[in-house]
């Protein structure tokens, strides 16, 4: 059952309630965080590696140190292909300047500077899921989304230097701004995520169809069409900054196809999965297969159940972009952990449940997430 908050409330009495209520939720991804964090100190320590480059240097961690440290200008020729060319500016520029902005004023070094923005964003994001998600499906639902959202198989990836966290934290106060009507918060929210990531466009793409939505009902709403119109500003900015330093309109489409990703609606997943079908893959492809799978359904089911509007455009972008992408399939659960609002049936079937159902259900997922988690960081050798 959905509950719609009556539009008379006002901004302090909603963030009152989002603050009161969301303690025991957050407190429950802390606790889950953390426990991941305590397994993957444990097993890197056991195979000799320390845990803060696990996470604060793997991967895309290591380019965003790069971008923190010295600023864009780094590319590598890519080994698999010829042709190739791994290029910075593929990042997008939000997380690497608050991390030189945090390692100037705090004396712990750039790696850690990097893993407290990342956690600090990780909390608030889990804060904005309980805030958006709770207005529109009560406490209980709310509560369990972002326990469930932070037992995710790879929600390891929220305790690492990248940028998820930041970006679902923009996201979802941003979603929550837009359905409580605060229109120049969404819009103001929605320029800072599209500074953080490609796939935050999905948040622009949200605060935009929902306040001309709005216009449509109250076209004297200046506030909504302003959001409306600023939304996508981050986004295009850092669009256009790179295709000025590269002298190419298309200038981060062509960084991001030297790269190997475009989009190529679905081909190259739907190839990668017949791959597997008939070819002994990794574990992890086919966790990655079982993520986007789940995640369509979830689609499916988010446009049965009528989601409210910026929720559900956020989410199908989100999925949109990261089943249509050609190139690193192994990181499509990742860029589809921001889309917390398809996991709404999940948390209210939960919510719903018996306590000793609820407990073992939490218990299993918080098992997988650990174990997973720890895995994906010290044995897979695919991009994460």
């Amino acid at each position: 059952m959905v509950v719609v908050e009556p539009v008379t409330s006002s901004p302090k009495a909603l963030a009152v309630r989002a603050a009161t209520g969301a303690g025991p939720a957050v407190a429950g991804f802390v606790v889950a965080r953390m426990a991941g964090l305590v397994v993957l100190t444990l097993w890197a320590h056991r195979t000799h590696r320390h845990p803060r480059d696990l996470l604060g240097l793997s991967w895309d961690g290591l380019w965003y140190h790069r971008i923190a440290e010295w600023g864009y200008g780094t590319f590598i020729p890519a080994w698999e292909a010829p042709g190739l060319r791994y290029d910075d500016l593929a990042f997008f520029p939000l997380y690497p300047m608050t991390v030189r902005a945090a390692d100037a004023v705090l004396p712990v070094g750039s790696v850690a500077c990097a893993l407290l923005v990342a956690w600090a964003g990780a909390v608030a994001a889990a804060w904005g899921i309980y805030a958006v998600t709770e207005h529109r499906y009560g406490r209980r639902t709310a509560t369990a989304l972002v326990l469930v959202w932070g037992l995710l198989p790879h929600s390891v990836v929220l305790s690492m230097a990248y940028t998820e966290s930041l970006m679902t934290a923009f996201a979802a106060w941003a979603l929550y701004a837009a359905v409580t009507r605060r229109w120049l918060t969404a819009g103001l929210l929605a320029v800072l995520a599209g500074l953080t990531r490609p796939n935050a466009i999905a948040v622009a793409a949200a605060v935009s169809i929902a306040a001309l939505a709005h216009c449509r009902r109250d076209p004297r709403d200046w506030r909504a069409w302003a959001a409306a119109v600023a939304a996508p500003l981050g986004w295009c900015g850092y669009l256009g900054w790179v295709g000025l330093r590269t002298g190419a309109v298309r200038g981060y489409f062509d960084v991001q196809t030297r790269w190997g990703s475009r989009f190529d609606f679905g081909h190259y997943a739907l190839h990668y999965v017949k791959h597997m079908v008939l070819e002994p893959e990794t574990l992890s492809a086919y966790m990655a297969t079982a993520v986007c799978a789940a995640a369509a359904v979830l689609l499916v089911l988010a446009l049965l159940d009528r989601m409210p509007l910026p929720l559900l455009v956020y989410a199908a972008v989100l999925v949109v972009i990261a089943l249509g992408g050609a190139g690193f399939f192994s990181c499509k659960p990742r860029f589809l952990l921001p889309a917390f609002p398809l996991l709404v049936p999940c948390a209210a079937a939960l919510a719903k449940a018996r306590p000793r159902t609820a407990a073992v259900t939490v218990a299993a997922l918080a098992g997988i997430s650990l174990g997973y988690g720890t895995y994906l960081l010290t044995v897979v050798p695919v991009p994460l």
